[in-house]
């Protein structure tokens, strides 16, 4: 339909306004979105991008049932097991075996509850996540427990991906089990599961103080509970999680923990750090979404890496950890630089 000129005549070069909406933004830049919230960071006049694009995905999946199938397949695993990893053979307990952690079940009076997160508990490499933190946990002497098989998925895939259905009733599943042990406090190895809980649970009546393990083992540190003395020779250059640092505001508390790990030299990655940071590639569900074009976001945070001189790249992430993994890899050089958590390098630094 043409459109109507300012003196009132019709021309027929212009075009209604919806017409020009309904091309404005492709579904595969919808799904391209990070959720990394780099924009809104940016952006000068305070446009908040990623609460809209994630309303689009919305659309799409609940309205229209469309979404890429890499995601479609993570969102029915959600469904049917309570988390996005198909194909893992682990349980929610396999992690902590021979390390004698206690469920809530087990022990109803705990403190803490370590909320573990289907990642750190589920996928293989990040399993040193979780056992890492329980040594930690025991070596301060903090009476915590895990819910182990009656833990499921925040939800937090869920929500990022579209389905809002999903994630409401995820969260509300969780909120109910931790309602029944009248659980107060929260730590998180997993930023997404520490955001989601943090943030977007109290709309449903969780209300729990939730911490990132950052937060909690900075404050065990400063308190004399734990003592790192094992000398580690590493160099390691940080990277922000999004959704721990953007996010949530959480760029100290990492870097006091490394700092507390003697021997360990913390490095920048130039001017790429902290609110200014690069995403890993793996935010707004792209775990397990395939990138379509262009080159990998995570490849071009391992180049950031690689400028550095560390041997290591130090996370505060699951996903981060397997994301600069394989950027690592991608590159063939796995033989002379890693990734690592910086709790699993506080861990080794503990006495056993």
């Amino acid at each position: 339909m043409v459109a109507i000129g300012h003196q009132g005549e019709r021309n027929p070069e212009h075009v209604e306004p919806s017409s020009i909406l309904e091309g404005a933004i492709s579904e595969t830049s919808i799904w391209d979105c990070l959720n990394c919230g780099a924009c809104m960071e940016e952006c000068p006049v305070t446009v908040e991008h990623v609460p809209t694009i994630m309303d689009m995905r919305r659309f799409l999946l609940l309205e229209e049932s469309k979404a890429p199938e890499t995601a479609m397949n993570a969102l029915l695993s959600l469904e049917q097991r309570g988390h996005p990893w198909r194909g893992t053979q682990f349980s929610r307990t396999d992690w902590a075996e021979g390390l004698d952690v206690p469920t809530m079940a087990d022990n109803p009076e705990a403190e803490v509850l370590f909320w573990v997160g289907c990642t750190s508990a589920l996928e293989q490499r990040s399993q040193a996540i979780a056992r890492s933190m329980a040594k930690v946990l025991k070596s301060a002497g903090v009476n915590f427990a895990i819910l182990g098989d009656e833990e499921t998925c925040t939800g937090d895939p869920a929500r990022r991906m579209g389905n809002e259905y999903l994630f409401q009733i995820l969260a509300q599943q969780n909120i109910e089990t931790m309602n029944r042990y009248n659980i107060k406090k929260v730590v998180t190895t997993c930023p997404h599961c520490f955001n989601t809980m943090k943030n977007e649970y109290p709309q449903f009546g969780g209300n729990f103080e939730v911490l990132h393990y950052s937060q909690f083992v900075d404050g065990l540190i400063t308190d004399g509970k734990i003592k790192p003395v094992k000398m580690m020779d590493v160099t390691m250059a940080y990277h922000d999680s999004c959704f721990l640092g953007r996010h949530n505001g959480v760029y100290d508390e990492p870097r006091q923990v490394a700092k507390a790990i003697p021997g360990l030299k913390l490095v920048e990655m130039g001017s790429r750090c902290r609110e200014r940071g690069f995403c890993c590639g793996a935010g707004g569900g792209h775990m397990w979404i395939e990138e379509s074009q262009g080159t990998r976001v995570n490849h071009t945070r391992t180049e950031h890496f690689l400028d550095t001189d560390a041997k290591t790249v130090g996370v505060s992430c699951p996903f981060c950890l397997q994301m600069m993994t394989e950027g690592i890899q991608s590159k063939g050089l796995d033989a002379d630089k890693e990734s690592k958590d910086v709790l699993e390098i506080l861990a080794e630094s503990l006495e056993d």
